[in-house]
């Protein structure tokens, strides 16, 4: 009982970072389950991934009625992440789980040194006949209480970079919320903000699709992911709240930090062989 008590304490902490910062929890499920619990690595990729869905419902409503998301961006590049979300589930289910382990590892700090590039906030206008002007790729969102324009830029790379997020969602259970956040945010130029709330938008739909890979493989297990699940539903709550009265600043900052830790102990761990 202690044991799910605090699984549950550490989803809700999960849920709260991914909701901030667009990452879908899994950067601290699956460290939590393999590492703090002595799960199997797939069991926690499973569940994750369940909670990945579990953190996008919960974070996306918010963010969806306070205007931030921007839910045509999110179905084009769904395409790109769906078909690579499958590709890297059926790739996990030949993999060695420490090679995963130190796979996730990598992909995160990755994503630590691209975010410390230490660019500004984007807000590109809209560039008329352009390709993002035919898939209508813009928008507005409130800042402040200012409704600001925005136009999304270099869409077929931030096309491609998104099917290799989806891979990496199928294939790590992160929900490739790190990706597809500093995708959208680095390459296609979009501001922080949108760019977070519509990949809350996208982790669901992109973790279904790879978790049926998982389900149909015996690797979702109901006492691990009810808890999980409860837990980062209740923290994507908490951070979709606190997200519309932070500072984009802030949010990067904590992203790096976070990322970071966690980036170095999972690659520890992958090299001694401490996954099973």
């Amino acid at each position: 009982m202690s044991e799910i008590i605090i699984l549950f304490l550490g989803a809700i902490s999960a849920g709260l970072l991914g909701s901030l910062t667009g990452l879908g929890g899994g950067v601290i499920i699956i460290p939590l389950l393999t590492l703090g619990f002595g799960v199997p690595m797939h069991y926690a990729i499973g569940a994750s991934l369940i909670s990945v869905v579990g953190t996008s419902s919960g974070a996306a409503v918010a963010f969806v009625k306070e205007g931030f998301t921007n839910m045509r961006i999110g179905m084009f590049l769904e395409i790109a992440t769906t078909a690579g979300a499958i590709v890297g589930a059926l790739v996990s289910g030949i993999l060695n789980p420490n090679t995963i382990g130190i796979i996730f590892a990598s992909i995160l700090l990755l994503t630590v040194i691209l975010n410390l590039k230490g660019k500004p906030d984007h807000q590109e206008p809209l560039i008329k006949g352009s390709l993002e002007d035919k898939l209508k790729l813009y928008g507005t969102f409130p800042d402040k209480g200012i409704v600001k324009s925005y136009s999304a830029r270099n869409t077929v790379p931030g096309f491609f970079m998104m099917m290799f997020a989806g891979a990496m969602s199928g294939l790590l259970g992160i929900g490739s919320g790190a990706l597809k956040v500093l995708a959208m945010d680095n390459m296609m130029k979009l501001p922080f903000k949108v760019s977070t709330t519509t990949s809350n938008f996208m982790i669901g739909v992109t973790a279904v699709a790879s978790s049926l890979i998982y389900f149909q493989r015996g690797e979702i297990i109901p006492v691990i992911v009810a808890p999980v699940l409860i837990g980062v539903v209740i923290g994507s709550f908490i951070g979709s709240k606190t997200l519309m009265v932070s500072k984009t600043k802030k949010l990067k900052t904590f992203f790096a930090i976070v990322i970071t830790i966690l980036s170095i102990y999972m690659m520890y761990n992958g090299i001694n062989q401490s996954f099973r």
